[in-house]
């Protein structure tokens, strides 16, 4: 069965970076796209980021953008998200999700979902 597993949130300062890997399992992961996607308490799910099957096409939500690089290892099977100059407004569960349609920053196309990582950023 599909699998994808999140790792590498935490606990950081204001201005630092995490890295978040999500590894994938029970799929083709070249004819997926991959997204990242985050849930703050009391808050819908909102985008984050998505990268193209080739990894050459990169999409930010705007509050990201500059800050956060996603990318993928077809040879790994795993998708990443580096989060650098992190704001305490970035605290949220961040989850991985893989498309088998178009590229989209709409999570109601996605196919698949890990469990989500915490990410806490302290002030």
């Amino acid at each position: 069965q599909v699998q994808l597993v999140e790792s590498g949130g935490g606990l950081v300062q204001t201005g630092g970076s995490l890295r978040l890997s999500c590894a994938a399992s029970g799929l083709t992961f070249s004819s997926y796209i991959m997204g990242w996607f985050r849930q703050a308490p009391g808050n819908e799910r909102e985008f984050v980021a998505a990268v193209s099957r080739s990894g050459l096409k990169t999409y930010y939500a705007d509050s990201v953008k500059g800050r956060f690089t996603i990318s993928r290892d077809g040879a790994k099977n795993t998708v990443y998200l580096q989060m650098s100059s992190l704001k305490p407004e970035d605290t949220a569960v961040y989850f991985c999700a893989a498309d088998y349609g178009p590229i989209t920053t709409d999570q109601g196309e996605y196919d698949y979902w890990g469990q989500g990582t915490q990410v806490t950023v302290s002030s």
